[in-house]
């Protein structure tokens, strides 16, 4: 089943489900960013041993950090398989509620210093449920966008969901900037923190609670009338397949790509809003409020590329303009790092916003390009297993491969080969990759 045998949703239609998507997509990537915010600023005191190095206690919260990568591929099979079979909406709901539960809780969790080893190994079991939720969310959001527009404007609507990350980015920051700046450090140590991640549950519910109203995907809709006996037919065509198995078996080497072109948008984005934190805050001395700033400004003037980039990609193709975001960005991290090392304000927000602009080019036509590699019946799981394949070897390690680069080298430059490296494989990997954007 294809697109040109389901017809696009009404433009009202399209923009509630597009405005649904973003929603979604925004709150679940505000619930996991603000884990990377808190890990760069309080986990290392909170929930590790108070003997133990400042930068072995920065090393430990970030790897407790990249378990929520580990888990997003396991997210995306699970969620994947359920998507495909049961419903995109479905699916997106049961990410929603899970990152909704995991990230409260986070928030109530006792420290180190009044429950001992069961308080990081706590972050760890909540982390890793937060890594499942968004795994499974990223595809569902994208496809209800995806798979309701026209043929056309795929890469312009499924740029929305994709906005989501650079509004959550903003929530996040802007939430601990709040708070930073309106409580007292010690405060803020002992419960200030907090209060981001008590918050998100009822964000959560208000996505729940819209996204119970709307229509599964046209797509899917037809997918499932394929026969004439609803009741049979259905299930023998939808229900009875392994999503996971099929994908792998028809698209080993789109799913192969698609993770590898991924690992650069990811990584180099995790370097630019959570990695900077801590390397600003405790290698140049900067103020923890000044560093968020400069992340909130950079992510609020780049926000606006994200449409831009997907409309972009209708008219001249998704390789062309994921490219040229992924050569620019490899350019950009040798300035990235001269930058933010002159320890100044200003520096740092051309800095971030730089790299958060170069890479949105990346970012914003991945969507669409990662929906149209694969046929419907198996694009859930398809889509859902490049993209988080590729987040554990992008975004899930570059914090802690950084902190181990600066570590051995003394040298920032050490991260910008990395960065540029990680754009590298993300170019080759595109490059690889058939064009997508005229498929019906």
């Amino acid at each position: 089943m294809t697109a040109a045998t389901a017809p696009a949703l009404r433009e009202n239609s399209i923009l509630k489900v597009v405005g649904t998507s973003l929603a979604a997509s925004s709150i679940e990537w505000y619930d996991f960013f603000i884990y990377g915010t808190a890990a760069a600023l309080v986990f290392p005191k909170l929930f590790f041993p108070a003997d133990l190095p400042p930068a072995v206690a920065q090393i430990a919260a970030f790897s407790t950090f990249a378990v929520g990568f580990i888990a997003r591929p396991v997210g995306g099979v699970v969620f994947g398989h359920f998507g495909d079979r049961f419903g995109r909406k479905r699916a997106l709901v049961a990410a929603l509620m899970i990152m909704g539960l995991a990230t409260t809780l986070i928030g109530l969790l006792p420290s180190y210093a009044k429950i001992g080893l069961a308080a990081p190994l706590a972050l760890i079991v909540l982390r890793f449920a937060q890594g499942l939720a968004v795994g499974g969310q990223w595809g569902g959001a994208v496809l209800m966008a995806v798979e309701s527009a026209p043929a056309d404007k795929r890469g312009f609507y499924g740029s929305f969901p994709q906005l989501g990350v650079p509004v959550g980015v903003i929530l996040a920051n802007l939430i601990f900037l709040i708070m930073t700046s309106t409580v007292a450090p010690d405060a803020f140590q002992a419960w200030g923190w907090r209060v981001p991640f008590l918050v998100s549950v009822l964000l959560v519910l208000l996505a729940t609670f819209v996204q119970l109203r709307l229509e599964d995907t046209p797509e899917y809709k037809a997918l499932e009338e394929a026969g004439v006996a609803r009741e049979t037919q259905v299930k023998a065509a939808v229900r009875s397949h392994n999503p996971i198995f099929d994908a792998l078996k028809k698209h080993p080497k789109e799913i192969l790509l698609a993770a590898g072109s991924f690992v650069a948008p990811n990584g180099c984005f995790y370097l630019i809003i959570t990695y900077v934190v801590s390397y600003a805050t405790a290698n140049l001395h900067l103020e923890r409020a000044e560093v968020l700033k400069a992340v909130l400004i950079g992510a609020i003037i780049t926000a606006g590329l994200t449409p831009i980039s997907g409309i972009l990609s209708d008219r001249f193709g998704r390789r062309g303009v994921f490219m040229t975001g992924a050569v620019l960005t490899g350019l950009w991290a040798f300035a990235f790092w001269q930058l933010v090392d002159t320890a100044q304000f200003i520096p740092l927000v051309i800095a971030i916003t730089g790299g958060l602009a170069f890479q949105t080019f990346m970012y914003g036509p991945q969507a669409a390009l990662f929906a149209e590699l694969f046929s419907t019946e198996v694009r859930y799981s398809g889509a859902s297993m490049g993209y988080q394949f590729g987040s554990i070897f992008g975004g899930g390690f570059a914090p802690i491969i950084a902190g181990a680069l600066l570590a051995n080298y003394h040298t920032s430059l050490a991260i910008a080969c990395y960065w540029a490296v990680l754009c590298t494989v993300s170019l080759v990997s595109v490059f690889l990759l058939s064009e997508t954007h005229k498929r019906a």
